[in-house]
Order: C-alpha cells, then structure tokens, then sequence
C-alpha cells in the first residue's frame, strides 16, 4: 500500500511539473530572447551567448531605427494602471458594501442590472464613451485613459458578495458605538477584506495594465503613449528586430509578475473565497 502510494505522488508530482513547464515554457523563451545574441534570437531554442543589446536598442535606439520613449511609455502604463485600480477599488468598495449591507429602494434592480452589464459585450460602448471624452476635452490626456475605467462590475460583483458573509451583528455593533457609516467601511470593512481586495487588485490591474483599444483610440500624442501601445505599434516597421520585441514584452509582464510575488499570501486566501 505504502509503495502504490508513493507512486501515485511521484505521478502526480510529475504531471505537475510537466503542466507547470509547458506553461512557463513561453515565457522563459521570450526571456532567454530577450537576452539573445541577435543573431540567435528565434533560431537556437537555448541561445549560447547573450547580450543587452536588445534592451539598449529599446531605449537609445539604433540600426535605422530612432530611439522610443519607452521609459515614458512604461511611467504613462504605471500611473494610468496604477490610478484607475484604486479607483477601481473605491469605487467597488462603497458600491458592493451598500448592496450587501444597506437596505433601500432598488437594490435588487441594482443588483440585476450590474449582472446584466457583466455579459454586455463592452465594445458596444466605445463610440459613445470616445465622443463622451472629446466632447469634455479629455481628448490625449491621462484623464481619457483613466475614468472610463474608474468602475469595475465584477470588482463590485465580488465585493457585494463577500460583504454578504459578513456578520450583521458586527457592523450594529459599531453603529452602538456611534461609529459612521464611513468609519464602519474604512475602519473596520476595509481591514476585514484584505485578501479579497489583493484578488481584485491585482485582477484590475492586470486588465488595465494590457487595455490596448481604448488607449489607441484615446491618446494620438507619442508622450501619451501606454507600453502596450508602443510594443503594437513596433510590430509593423519594427517587426524584423525580434530580440526588441522581447524585451519589450519582458517589461510590459514584469510589474504584473512582480504584483503577484508581493501578494502571494493574500492571493492564496482570496482565491479560498473565490473557489467556494
């Protein structure tokens, strides 16, 4: 029995392993690219010789090619991602601890209509939202690429339904003790959900983090700009510097990759309450 057992581990470790390269293995090859002598680059699976030629190429330019400004670039991606998942946040907190925890006229109707917009396809919305931005003036500037995106639908799905299993009883508590409705949110909600909002956090911030659309249908100036932006556009007259082309996409994954490690406790005891 003892040795079927192991066995069956030693299988089951396997498998696991086998799934996690294969779904690594992309990834590691667009590094190792990235970092490829040119003339290896898409050639040897394992380049023998590596450089930063690539990354160099990015930033100063070079080989009939003028320099882009993907510092520029990746701070726009930072500050637009970075400011439309707080107010993503915000946003989904308020809205989802009011239909959770508030009791008033047409919370179900709300409620309803939010589950209606999660399955709306959201391309319908891009005419009348680009011609909302130009007729406000907003037109190539941060503020284009931020506040349609200010609101999340399944942020607030997410957090009206955990704020559900909170118990009543806690919150009247606080009301006893004369603490406000804002105080009671910040105060005492906010603290209670951390591992849920590290899941929609870093849910949001990745989905705004590689918005293409939107941002190419928003901004037109080079200054304004998003990463993802840039790297589709180096795909037609930049498309034969393949080496370039990875180290770009190596710095759009980076922050993502580097979200997830910092959050990786919290995000395991989310993913509990989003699996139930």
């Amino acid at each position: 029995m003892a040795g079927n057992k192991k066995l069956k581990l030693s299988l089951l470790y396997t498998v696991a392993f086998t799934v996690l390269l294969v779904m690594v293995s992309p990834y590691l090859y667009m590094v190792l690219g990235s970092f490829a002598v040119w003339d290896q680059v898409d050639r040897k699976l394992i380049p023998t010789e590596f450089t930063l030629r690539s990354y160099e190429w990015l930033f100063f330019g070079g080989e009939g090619a003028n320099a882009r400004p993907w510092m520029r670039a990746f701070f726009n991606s930072v500050i637009v991602s970075t400011t439309s998942s707080i107010l993503m946040i915000a946003t989904a907190l308020l809205v989802g601890y009011s239909l959770a925890k508030l009791k008033f006229k047409g919370n179900r109707l709300i409620n309803n209509v939010i589950l209606f917009q999660m399955f709306y396809p959201a391309v319908i919305l891009l005419i009348p939202l680009f011609l909302i931005i130009r007729y406000f003036g907003m037109y190539d500037t941060y503020w284009a690429m931020i506040l349609p995106k200010a609101v999340n639908l399944w942020a607030i799905f997410m957090y009206t339904n955990f704020f559900r299993g909170l118990p009543n009883e806690l919150i009247e508590a606080a009301k006893i003790d004369g603490a406000s409705q804002w105080k009671i949110v910040w105060k005492i909600v906010l603290p209670m959900s951390k591992s849920i909002t590290t899941i929609i956090f870093l849910f949001v911030f990745m989905e705004r983090w590689v918005e293409l659309l939107w941002d190419m249908l928003v901004v037109n100036s080079e200054d304004m700009l998003t990463l993802n932006v840039l790297l589709a556009q180096m795909f037609g007259p930049y498309g034969g510097y393949p080496g370039p082309m990875y180290a770009a996409s190596v710095l759009l994954t980076l922050p993502i990759l580097i979200l997830f490690i910092i959050f990786s406790k919290n995000f395991k005891k989310g993913m509990q309450f989003v699996l139930k």
